[in-house]
């Protein structure tokens, strides 16, 4: 694991390879400037190119830093990141079986509120109403730790309203326009490319905190994904954000993402759901549409009308309302 708060040695080496990206610099270089031993100097870069830096060597020149790496490394993540609280904090893991059960064990904590998990590979991924959530190359995985002072009836609208962030964050970063279903989902031509779950802890009606587990397949096989995928349950089709051969690195968007996560996370501190609601209705591809429900208590169809406050839909068939909270939509 690496955190955006150790490391310290690493990150001095790596930081002097960034301010002198043109120059060779020699182990000695870097011993003396540095104040740390030669073979410390020689680990650290080892280390480096192990995280995927790419480092050019020559004798009697020493190192030059020739490309950033692709992985989102806490350190990558906190530079130049433009929020108060949300992603301030970051772990990073190769491997891990969850990011969102190693979030949950650290949002007991409150000085962890805006914390980030992220992980290249999960081993037990989880995605809405216990499903399995497959992290393959090229998906990006990560949870935020929130201890929100909004209030607990907002909750249910919390995780469409962090779709909506990242559906901003994406046109915003590559110019595409992605849509979001109901209840929480984001989609490109009418196939998922991201997914959102929330797990929160709420004593008498007061949040406790609460982890947002994001999904994106940033840059997948989708007909691999979708080999895996086909038969499981309200599966719709997959679509990736960008082609496997692109070399956009995925830290921008994640930075926007966790910007305009705060500032919806500042709106519903506001109460101001109606605006939240408005946005996310305007790129929906559920509102005004014929809908099939799939609920605990069967397949409910109708005219998907509007989302009330709460982040519940109203379906009307032959003039009747029906509210639902959970469900599967397929239109």
């Amino acid at each position: 694991m690496y955190t955006s708060y150790d490391n310290i040695g690493l990150l001095k080496v790596l930081k002097f390879l960034k301010s002198h990206e043109d120059d060779f610099l020699s182990g000695q270089d870097l011993s003396d400037v540095l104040k740390i031993s030669r073979v410390a100097v020689w680990k650290h870069i080892k280390t480096i190119k192990s995280l995927g830096y790419k480092i050019e060597s020559k004798q009697k020149l020493g190192y030059r830093l020739v490309k950033n790496s692709e992985k989102l490394l806490p350190w990558e993540i906190t530079e130049g990141l433009k929020t108060q609280t949300v992603g301030k904090k970051v772990y990073y893991f190769d491997t891990v079986d969850s990011t969102q059960n190693y979030a949950i064990e650290i949002s007991k904590k409150k000085n962890e509120s805006g914390s980030v998990v992220i992980s290249q590979r999960q081993t037990a991924g989880r995605g809405r109403m216990n499903r399995k959530w497959i992290t393959i190359k090229g998906g990006l995985s990560m949870s935020v730790v929130l201890h929100p002072k909004f209030d607990a009836s907002v909750s249910t609208l919390f995780p469409m309203a962090a779709s909506l962030a990242l559906a901003t964050a994406i046109q915003k970063t590559i110019n595409i326009k992605p849509n979001v279903k109901w209840p929480n989902d984001v989609v490109i031509k009418g196939k998922k490319v991201a997914g959102m779950i929330v797990d929160a802890s709420i004593q008498s009606n007061l949040i406790e905190s609460m982890v947002l587990g994001v999904g994106i397949n940033f840059k997948v096989d989708t007909k691999h994904l979708e080999s895996q995928l086909k038969g499981t349950k309200n599966f719709y089709g997959v679509a990736s954000l960008l082609k496997i051969d692109d070399t956009t690195n995925p830290l921008k968007i994640v930075q926007n993402f966790f910007s305009e996560l705060e500032k919806i996370i500042v709106l519903l501190d506001q109460g101001e759901t109606s605006k939240i609601i408005q946005r996310w209705e305007k790129i929906s591809s559920t509102i005004g549409k014929k809908v099939s429900v799939k609920t605990n208590d069967g397949i409910i169809t109708g005219l998907a009308k509007k989302i009330n406050s709460d982040g519940s839909l109203n379906i009307v068939k032959n003039g009747k309302v029906q509210r639902l909270l959970v469900g599967d939509i397929s239109i």
